[in-house]
Order: structure tokens, then C-alpha cells, then sequence
């Protein structure tokens, strides 16, 4: 299992405390979901050990240190930033009809559907709270940045969605909807917390620029484990994306790839019925034919670089930076 970066370890135990804390503000049957789909609980309430990578609060702790401020200045942000992506996941499972969410059934097979959309908003409202909470110059930035990038994320699920009505789809619509998705959040946690801090603009520039590039790559990255990812890391099942025929990154630059190989994809896309598990290994090794997936390894690794040139452009420290870079390697080589 790819190890994790100490900055993404280092302060999970100082966001989990405060999310918690948060969530207190939640009425208890909702919050029961929640604390469920966080992996705070079982589904009948008791304590569990389940949790995600909290990649973007660690982000959001960083920011706040590159902008010359204590981790602690970004805490609300990097609180905000885990229930509005928390909140996604929510949503996000109901819409892809995904079952098992981090090797656990997925919180709207447990509570149903509407009782986890109920969960996902109440996150939502929680997080531009919690920001507006501070009555801080920084903390109004922040806010208005945060709902910013949540307006794109909810956009990128929305052209996500209808992708999956066209067989027209063009990789440069794809490229722009992981770009919405999956980059403008993380672009934000990246940034949220130099914005608390009240750092200079031409940090808050780079650190987005950086997460911008990085959330491409972080979607890329997600893409081949959707296809090729072990079930026993990924907690979905095997070529779950290819069940789902979603018209992920590797998929949309094979089916546009003017191959034999691109045709016969097509042709399986296109039919009504679920399609076998032969046909599902088939799927996988015409997308690997048709260059899909040595495309996206090497273009996540191309948005990796862009990345960093960002963080050699915003004038902070060495060590910092550093951290960034570790963080960033992470998100290409991570195997879950």
C-alpha cells in the first residue's frame, strides 16, 4: 500500500477532533448518518475505526504554514473543505447507484437514499458555517472562494452525468469536467488556509494553481484505479467504472482514439444490456489498447509537474513546499 505523507498524517487527529465538534451542530438522527459515512460509527451507532485519506484538510493545514501562520489559523477551512467533498460522496454514490463507499456499505444502502441526501446538505450548509463563524476578513474570502468551488463541483457532476447520455463525449470536455469536479475543491482546500491567514495574493494565486493541477491529476489517478484498481485497496468492486460504463478519462481518450480498438469499445458501450464479466475484461483491454491507460499515467504525471512550477512561482518556504511536492507524488502513485 502506498505510505502516506507525513502532512496528511500529521494533523488528521487535530481535523478529526474538530469535525467531530462540528457535527455536533447537526440534529442526532442526521448526524448519526454522517458520523456513519465518515466512519466515525457502525450503522447501528458504535464506534469504528473506517475513515478516508483527509487529503484536502491536510491541504488546507499546509496552506495556512505557507502563508506564515499556525496550522491551527486554517482549522475551520480545513474542516469546511472535508464536509463540502464529504457531502459530494453522499450525493455522488446515490447518483452512481455505488454500493460500497471505503469497503463498507455505502451510507444511502444503510439509512436510504433520502436520509443520506438530507445527510449531504445538512454538510453542505454546516461547512459555509463554520467559515462564516469567524467574522475575519480572511474568513469572508475563504467563504466566498469555497462556494465558488463548490458551484463547479456540483457543475462537473452535472456534465459527468450527462456524459453518460452521449457517445460523443470529447476528451477536452472531459479534461474541463475533472477540472470542475474534482479540481476546483481541491484547489481550494490548497488555498484556504493561506486565505484564513490573510496571505499575500500571490500565494493564494499559486497554492490554486497548484491544487488546480493537482485535481486533475488526483481525477486521472482515480480514473485507472476505477478500471484497474484491486478491490481490496479501492473498496469497490473490480472495473466498477467499466459496470457503471462511465465515460471516465481513460475511457473517453480511448473511445476517441480512431482505433480498431476504439470502434469495438464503442460497441460495447453502446449496448442496452449489463454487460458480463467477459465483456468487462474485454472493455479493460481495449482501453488499454487504444492507449487509454498509459495516457492518463502520463498525463497525470505531466499535471504533477505543472503543479509544482506553481509552487516554485508563489515564494514559499523551502520546507513547505517540499511538503507540497510529497503530497503530490502521493496523489500519482497511491493505490487507493
Amino acid at each position: 500500500m502506498t505510505a502516506v505523507p507525513a502532512p496528511i498524517t500529521d494533523g488528521r487527529a487535530l481535523v478529526d477532533r474538530a469535525m467531530r465538534v462540528s457535527a455536533d451542530r447537526l440534529d442526532p438522527w442526521t448526524r448519526r448518518v454522517v458520523a456513519y459515512h465518515l466512519g466515525w460509527t457502525d450503522e447501528d451507532g458504535r464506534p469504528a475505526a473506517a475513515g478516508g485519506k483527509a487529503l484536502r484538510p491536510a491541504l488546507a493545514l499546509l496552506s495556512a504554514r505557507a502563508a506564515g501562520t499556525p496550522q491551527e489559523t486554517a482549522l475551520p477551512g480545513a474542516v469546511a473543505v472535508e464536509f463540502v467533498h464529504a457531502f459530494s460522496l453522499l450525493h455522488d454514490d446515490i447518483m452512481d447507484g455505488d454500493r460500497t463507499r471505503r469497503h463498507r456499505p455505502a451510507a444511502w444502502t444503510v439509512f436510504g437514499p433520502s436520509a443520506a441526501i438530507l445527510g449531504g446538505d445538512a454538510l453542505l450548509a454546516l461547512s459555509e458555517n463554520l467559515l462564516l463563524d469567524e467574522h475575519s476578513r480572511g474568513a469572508h474570502w475563504a467563504a466566498r472562494a469555497l462556494t465558488a468551488a463548490t458551484q463547479r463541483l456540483i457543475t462537473g457532476q452535472a456534465l459527468d452525468l450527462g456524459f453518460e447520455q452521449r457517445d460523443d463525449v470529447t476528451l477536452d470536455e472531459c479534461l474541463a469536467m475533472a477540472a470542475d469536479k474534482t479540481g476546483a475543491l481541491l484547489a481550494c482546500a490548497c488555498s484556504i488556509g493561506a486565505m484564513l491567514g490573510e496571505g499575500p495574493a500571490r500565494l493564494v494565486t499559486g497554492l490554486t494553481g497548484f491544487g488546480s493541477e493537482m485535481g486533475v491529476a488526483f481525477q486521472l489517478v482515480d480514473d485507472l484505479l476505477g478500471i484497474w484498481g484491486s478491490p481490496d485497496t479501492t473498496g469497490k468492486p473490480v472495473l466498477s467504472d467499466l459496470r457503471a460504463r462511465k465515460k471516465s478519462l481513460p475511457v473517453v481518450f480511448a473511445l476517441n482514439a480512431g482505433t480498431a480498438e476504439s470502434a469495438r469499445l464503442a460497441e460495447l458501450y453502446a449496448r442496452p444490456e449489463q454487460p458480463s464479466e467477459d465483456a468487462l475484461e474485454e472493455m479493460a483491454r481495449l482501453v488499454e489498447a487504444a492507449g487509454g491507460r498509459d495516457w492518463a499515467a502520463a498525463e497525470a504525471d505531466r499535471r504533477v509537474a505543472a503543479a509544482e512550477r506553481y509552487l516554485a512561482d508563489s515564494g514559499m518556504d523551502d520546507h513547505v513546499r517540499a511538503e507540497f511536492r510529497d503530497i503530490a507524488l502521493f496523489v500519482t502513485s497511491r493505490d487507493h
